[in-house]
């Protein structure tokens, strides 16, 4: 007889685990089945943990290398020790995965290491990992199973010399010279971690801008400050082939809008053109389970696909493919499930670029607000006005609020500029309830605080800001 539960996960990533454990918590028999043979996904195992931990130690690197002399702070001798700082990488890694594992058990969750496949009639075959197989039946089945690099044409990643972001986070000597194709939140990421152990980092870029989708003028800022710091740009450029040797790697770049083709040398190339659902070998095709036009699972606003009884959450289905994302998702679904009123409101999903200064964004952009014609006005503030960020030496950047113009509502943030991803906390909370650029700026902020800039933008926004 075929083990039953009542929540059968596809995916221990942050969408599968967290609705793991929230459907455990909510008393309904779980389990979770994850071939990676490590709980946490894309983000903890080769994503958001590992590329964080690496940013955090470069960036001390750098610092203490050569930007510690404005402090009156002289130090000597720095010298990089890159196989302990990729070991520190994994540690962190490898406690998060434990830890996972310790709360599955502590919540009574089933895992199953393996590969599954549905079988109809909300039943799931899974190949054991460690040898076997075995059959389960599940009154709710969640396909939870992320995403992948997607490929480029003409570039062969054999994880060497060419590699993915999974390649880029182990690298065992820092490359000479290195190029990135793709200018978004990986490549940005990745390319700063090399270029502060050493690297001259390239970035290569289809379109005539970094950061497609994030407000322009904070991507134009974004652009000008890593220029600055060594990284250099070849936008509105596609790379059309790749030849690999001993030596490194000789790409073919050609404009984007055509033109002469011309050849770069380097010694890895990070591929990081973006990611695609990861749906193979499901048996989604064997149960009929519908997908749309850009190959992810099709489903309603509650989660449920076309298939009564499987559902879908995470990179796999539309929208942003951010692990915080899928997690409430998760959370929506199997609180659902449970009778309860799972939500998701998708207008207040942040999005953070972890490089120094940080990047984050809520909410609309000017030219979404323009594009839906809205009536909007905007508050700005610079980091370079603000008495803490003055104080740290931090002050590159700024913030933007867009606020409707006949409510004041909050319609979106930006924020470039010193720990821009815990800033722009404050602004997805204001928004998730309704809150206007007149809320933010009447309540209190403590005083030095980068959290001032927030309120100072909100102020911008209606009568002026008081420090500029």
């Amino acid at each position: 007889m075929a083990e039953r539960y009542q929540v059968a996960i596809i995916g221990g990533g942050p969408g599968g685990y967290v609705a793991a454990i929230r459907a455990a918590q909510l008393g309904m028999r779980t389990v979770c089945i994850e071939k990676r043979g490590a709980l946490g996904g894309t983000c903890l195992n080769v994503g958001c943990i590992p590329s964080k931990a690496l940013l955090h130690a470069s960036e001390l690197y750098e610092r203490t290398g050569g930007h510690l002399g404005r402090y009156g702070i002289d130090v000597k001798g720095v010298a990089l020790q890159l196989d302990k700082m990729l070991a520190y990488k994994d540690k962190v890694v490898g406690d998060f995965t434990r830890g996972i594992e310790f709360l599955f058990k502590k919540n009574k969750i089933d895992y199953l290491k393996g590969a599954a496949k549905l079988a109809g009639d909300r039943r799931i075959d899974v190949t054991l990992s460690g040898g076997g197989e075995t059959q389960l039946e599940a009154d709710a089945i969640v396909i939870a199973t992320g995403s992948e690099p997607t490929e480029l044409a003409g570039v062969a990643i054999d994880e060497t010399r060419i590699v993915s972001s999974t390649g880029g986070l182990a690298l065992g000597a820092v490359p000479k010279r290195l190029v990135v194709i793709g200018a978004g939140y990986i490549g940005l990421e990745l390319g700063s971690v090399w270029r502060r152990l050493g690297s001259k980092v390239t970035v290569v870029e289809y379109l005539d801008r970094i950061l497609p989708g994030m407000d322009g003028e904070i991507a134009k800022q974004f652009q000008r400050i890593l220029a600055k710091q060594g990284m250099e740009f070849r936008l509105g450029s596609k790379v059309t082939a790749a030849k690999s040797g001993k030596d490194g790697v000789a790409l073919t770049l050609e404009p984007a809008k055509g033109g002469a083709a011309e050849t770069i040398d380097c010694d890895i190339v990070l591929v990081a053109v973006g990611r695609r659902p990861f749906t193979e070998g499901l048996g989604l095709d064997r149960v009929g389970v519908a997908l749309d036009e850009k190959g992810r699972v099709r489903t309603d606003t509650h989660f449920r696909t076309n298939v009564d009884g499987i559902y879908a959450i995470g990179d796999v289905i539309a929208g942003p493919m951010l692990a915080h994302k899928a997690s409430d998702e998760g959370v929506a679904l199997v609180e659902s499930l449970a009778g309860q009123a799972g939500h998701v409101n998708y207008d207040t999903v942040p999005g953070i670029v972890y490089t120094w200064p940080e990047v984050a964004t809520v909410g609309r952009s000017e030219e979404q607000l323009k594009a839906e014609n809205v009536e909007y006005r905007v508050g700005k503030f610079p980091f370079t006005a603000n008495s803490r960020a003055r104080t740290t030496g931090d002050t590159d950047g700024f913030v933007k609020l867009l606020a409707d113009k006949k409510t004041d509502r909050l319609l979106g943030a930006h924020i470039i500029g010193v720990h821009a991803g815990e800033l722009i906390h404050e602004c997805v909370m204001a928004m998730e309830f309704g809150g206007s650029a007149e809320d933010v700026a009447r309540a209190f902020h403590g005083h030095p605080t980068l959290a001032e800039t927030i309120k100072e933008a909100a102020l911008a926004a209606g009568t002026g800001a008081i420090h500029i």
